[in-house]
């Protein structure tokens, strides 16, 4: 078996350079890779394009990026939430690529796959559409979205085993497990690591073939974005 294991979430970025294109799983606060985004802060790479549903808060997730100005441009369906995103974006400081959900997660899925490209009638007449291939099918305008091309993808997932096969939990799967398939170098953080073999095959949602790395995080926060509650009676 090809060891996987690595020591922490500093052996787990290495190889990350100035200029790369990364993929961050989570939805909200929600399958975050906690431990590799702060190691890439603590890095210190700059000039980063980054590929995430949105950019968590101003002090967490991508949001600690966002405050060292490590990021050059961010590939997101969602920039809610979060002020300094909202300062940068318009100061002209980060460059922002702002796409439909469901096509962030086929473009994913597509690199996974290998389907260099595919067609959606999703954003036909916005801004989204501009310069873009546009076919007709079945009578309906549709354009043309490429597949992402990631030097690394972080996820985070429940459990793993040295292998690399991963399960998420719940609401935690969202793009992860999409991710993971499509960067060309995967980094898994998990909340449980456990020998090879221990894991139901049946229960994985992520073969190890499409990890080349991982390790047990430390310290998750699992914080919750917006609380609400009743009043007490």
């Amino acid at each position: 078996m090809i060891k996987k294991v690595v020591n922490g979430p500093d052996e787990a970025i290495k190889g990350i350079k100035d200029g790369m294109t990364l993929m961050l799983g989570g939805f909200g606060l929600c399958g975050i890779p906690e431990n590799s985004i702060l190691a890439l802060r603590k890095n210190g790479a700059k000039d980063l394009t980054c590929i995430s549903n949105n950019a968590g808060v101003d002090d967490f997730g991508l949001g600690l990026l966002l405050q060292t100005r490590q990021i050059k441009k961010m590939i997101s369906s969602y920039v809610g939430e979060n002020d300094l995103f909202e300062k940068l974006m318009l100061s002209g400081e980060l460059e922002v690529d702002l796409i439909p959900q469901g096509t962030l997660a086929e473009r994913c899925r597509a690199s996974g796959a290998g389907i260099p490209a595919f067609f959606t009638p999703a954003g036909y007449g916005t801004e989204v559409a501009e310069g873009k291939e546009v076919r007709v099918f079945n009578g309906k305008p549709h354009i043309l979205e490429h597949a992402f091309e990631a030097d690394f993808a972080f996820v985070k997932a429940w459990k793993g085993d040295e292998a690399g096969n991963l399960i998420f939990k719940g609401t935690a799967r969202n793009f992860n497990p999409m991710m993971a398939m499509a960067g060309k170098n995967t980094v898994a953080e998990v909340e449980e690591l456990v020998p090879a073999g221990e894991l139901d095959p049946n229960t994985v949602h992520t073969p190890g073939i499409f990890v080349q790395r991982i390790y047990q995080g430390e310290q998750y926060e699992k914080r919750i974005e917006q609380r609400t509650v009743r009043t007490r009676n």
